[in-house]
């Protein structure tokens, strides 16, 4: 059972949540306001608890509760404060049988920290899949309802010695400030100490053994080394002695071990030859590998905020409140709500600089909204009374009444952030690679240190130069190269992409993409605008011209499909009736049915009306037409002529394919003749038409069980299966939510051309991870067989493993540029 303590027991001032006595150095973070009222705790742990249990609404805890919390001496029970997350809390809700979550988690490191939790999380009972991020310090787990608990997985990450809560942008940019600001005062006072050590053996360096220097005099020198050396192992070096004892408590060997080990050991010899004043003291080579090391950190801190910026951007500008009109038209004051407590049909005023709170239709004025955060898009887009405005848009114009269309968590940005939160939930697999190699590496480091102390030591018959030896080759390892070559790389790549309006949520999306053999675009909303307009309707029956086009309206309406779009708006020009269709049905790629006034319709390929209307008129369909048609049981109506013109961008795309040798390949379920007319005029060789959902699937399945690695980009609920069937998939921003769902990649922007600048940019991703992974893997081959040969001293060596983890960020960090 963990142990409590009576709260009368201790001293005026003990830990607010565990009653144990406060260290004398208490981080400020470490401060949890409960009722009003600050209180200070004793450790990162208990401040998590603390602000968990606040955040949920449960502060009668501390005012009813008779006894403290769990103390460290059952830290590795489940605090059963944890257990106040469950299953019920609509934010984990998935499905019925699954729950999921992104959680922060606070002291993550390197790529032994994701291999510890991974592992950990792993071995819990219900747990699905887990997956962490450790350029964004984002969790992501799945796990099944009737086994697993969110509680259970927090308490799993506490009993290893890290804090983790559901992830909140605000919390989790507030605790990135405080780590940040914590590892900028440790690397201070390692500096301060490091210049200061500096001075003090100065004069034993340039007295060398010419005797200018008496044995007191080095004696004073030596002794005030030590103590300038405590604040640098005492303070700047904690976050090393926490993650290496985290790790063994673990049974695992972390990158801080062989970092701990080789401080400990060069401080402790030190101490030794200072008390005995034998042997050589190592305090100057001591606080400049602290130093050095932080500095290294530091930096990856800096580059994994500046890689996921853009990400981090997207997910702050979901806003936090809405100015509700309750009795519009009545009265137009207004209330200040929470945009999650915004309903369908709520009347809200927007405010110039304000973000629209949900998916919204504006009712009264007119203004410009900035979609740069959503689309890319640089230039503001007018809107007007009638136009639908997307949640998260920013308000660069005047006043406006809207009315909500869907609730803030269903809003277009808050699907974007789904679509984020989803893409950090797996890895591809050559960070897979790089982990698991990073796993092994410590514990190889540490047996060929030991081997390196055995050598020289057998070879010398002394210490006096093994000890030295075995820190060096401790200390100028660099697995922390290795874990960072990829993440920081994909990272500031997704970065750079976002910026350009395209969202990757898929893991292996820039390494697939590389390799792609074929691409395969679908022709409407792709290739084409997606923005069909009716040219003209040909009478095929009886009935008139303008009842079929209402027919036809009232069949669509509800559908997102382009087509049913432009027979809508058609209909509203020439004065629509507003008829409404029942027993309406959607077959996939053929048309729909459905009966107005009592009698039932069909509307779509000629195929598919032929199944009710009889045999299909010969009618010739012009050039770069689309037709769609309308029919009723024994009597084709009519045939609504389409056009859609292709995008500006479209050749210049399909020609950098092939020039880069890829396949270019038109699948689409439009016409035969007007599917590969589009194909001849684009210059792709394989063109195939009148292709239902089913058909498209088979043909990128027999591509890829020919060996073909396939790309495929389209638009629309059609395109669903086989978006997430291809390798790699990039869906149209504006296509429908379903194929969003399903592909790798959205393109917010709509651009087709920056599916071409995707392969750019992962061309010159992969090629950079190649230069880390290499950089990484030659330093390491060649610096720890130069320090176990004695080349290398313990100072030297912590440059060289410093400026190996700068090289590899700096490197990854020139993705988040446009060009190399």
């Amino acid at each position: 059972m963990p142990h409590t303590t009576p709260l009368n027991v201790l001293a005026p001032a003990p830990c607010y949540h565990c009653g144990q006595t406060l260290p004398d150095v208490v981080d400020h973070a470490w401060t949890v306001t409960i009722a009003g009222e600050p209180h200070t705790m004793c450790c990162p742990g208990c401040a998590a608890v603390a602000q968990t249990i606040v955040d949920l609404g449960q502060e009668s805890y501390y005012r009813d509760r008779t006894a403290y919390a769990a103390s460290a001496d059952g830290a590795q029970q489940l605090p059963p404060e944890l257990q106040l997350y469950d299953n019920a809390d609509p934010r984990f809700a998935l499905d019925e049988d699954s729950r999921e979550s992104t959680f922060t988690v606070e002291g993550i490191r390197c790529a032994a920290c994701v291999w510890l939790i991974e592992n950990r999380l792993a071995r819990l009972p219900g747990v699905d899949s887990a997956q962490l991020n450790v350029a964004t310090e984002k969790l992501y787990v799945r796990w099944r309802r009737d086994t697993c608990q969110p509680g259970d997985i927090l308490g799993a990450l506490h009993t290893i010695g890290y804090a983790a809560y559901p992830y909140e942008a605000d919390r989790h940019a507030g605790q990135q400030q405080r780590a940040a600001k914590t590892l900028g005062r440790q690397l201070f006072v390692a500096g301060l100490s490091m210049m200061q050590v500096m001075m003090y053996v100065a004069p034993s360096y340039l007295a060398h053994d010419d005797g200018t220097l008496d044995d007191s005099m080095a004696s004073l020198m030596r002794w005030a080394s030590l103590l300038l050396t405590l604040p640098a192992i005492c303070y700047s070096a904690l976050p090393f002695w926490r993650g290496a004892i985290t790790s063994l408590r673990a049974r695992a060997l972390g990158m801080d071990v062989p970092v701990a080990l080789g401080i400990a050991a060069a401080f402790g010899a030190s101490v030794i030859a200072t008390f005995t004043g034998k042997g050589e003291v190592w305090f100057d080579s001591v606080t400049m590998f602290i130093f050095l090391l932080l500095c290294s950190r530091y930096l990856e801190l800096r580059a994994r905020r500046k890689a996921g910026a853009a990400l981090e951007r997207l997910q702050h500008a979901l806003p936090a409140s809405a100015s509700l009109l309750e009795n519009y038209p009545a009265s137009r004051a207004a209330t200040i709500v929470r945009a999650a407590s915004l309903a369908v049909d709520n009347i809200i005023v927007i405010k110039p600089g304000e973000a629209v709170a949900a998916d919204s239709v504006i009712i009264e004025g007119r203004t410009s909204l900035d979609l740069s955060l959503l689309s890319g898009e640089s230039v503001p887009v007018p809107k007007s009374a009638g136009d639908a405005i997307p949640g998260g848009a920013i308000n660069a114009g005047s006043v406006v009444l809207a009315r909500v269309t869907r609730k803030a968590q269903d809003s277009t940005l808050s699907d974007l952030v789904k679509l984020i939160n989803r893409a950090g939930g797996e890895k591809p697999h050559i960070a897979l690679w790089a982990d698991r190699v990073a796993a092994y590496f410590v514990a190889g480091l540490l047996l060929f240190a030991l081997a390196a102390f055995s050598f020289w030591f057998w070879h010398d018959g002394s210490i006096a130069r093994a000890w030295p030896i075995a820190i060096a080759v401790l200390v100028v390892s660099c697995p922390c190269a290795l874990s960072l070559a990829t993440p920081t790389a994909l990272a500031a790549a997704t970065d750079n992409l976002l910026r350009q309006g395209v969202l990757v949520t898929g893991p292996q999306t820039l390494e697939t993409l590389h390799r792609t053999t074929h691409v395969v675009l679908d022709k409407t909303g792709t290739l084409t605008w997606g923005r069909p307009v009716l040219q003209g309707i040909q009478e095929l029956g009886a009935m008139r011209a303008d009842f079929c086009l209402q027919v036809a309206a009232a069949l669509e309406t509800g559908s997102a499909h382009p087509l049913a779009r432009a027979i809508i708006s058609a209909a509203d020009e020439a004065g629509r009736h507003h008829w409404s269709a029942v027993a309406l049905t959607e077959t996939a790629g053929c048309g729909l049915e459905g009966t107005v006034h009592n009698r039932r319709y069909r509307l779509g390929s000629a195929q598919f009306v032929a199944g009710i209307a009889g045999v299909a008129p010969e009618r010739a369909v012009a050039d770069g037409v689309t037709p769609v048609y309308l029919g009723v049981e024994g009597q084709w109506l009519a045939c609504l002529q389409l056009h859609d013109g292709l995008r500006p961008d479209a050749q210049e795309t399909v020609d950098y394919f092939r020039r880069r040798g890829k396949t270019v390949v038109l699948v689409s379920g439009d016409d035969d003749v007007l599917a590969r007319r589009v194909g001849d005029q684009l210059g792709i060789e394989t063109t195939v038409g009148g292709y239902l959902p089913a058909d498209k699937l088979n043909f990128v399945q027999q591509m890829q069980r020919r060996g073909c690695v396939v790309t495929m980009i389209g638009d629309g609920i059609n395109d669903a299966a086989v978006l997430g069937a291809a390798d790699v998939s990039f869906a149209m921003g504006s296509g429908a939510a379903l194929a969003q769902a399903h592909a790798d990649a959205v393109l917010l922007n709509g651009r087709l051309g920056a599916v071409a600048d995707s392969a750019r940019v992962a061309e010159r991703t992969m090629r950079i991870i190649r230069q880390n992974l290499g950089w990484a893997t030659v330093y390491n081959v060649v610096a720890i067989p130069a320090a176990a040969m004695g080349w290398l001293n313990p100072w030297l060596s912590g440059v060289g493993m410093a400026l190996s983890s700068a090289v590899v960020v700096l490197n990854a960090l020139r993705l988040r540029k446009g060009t190399d």
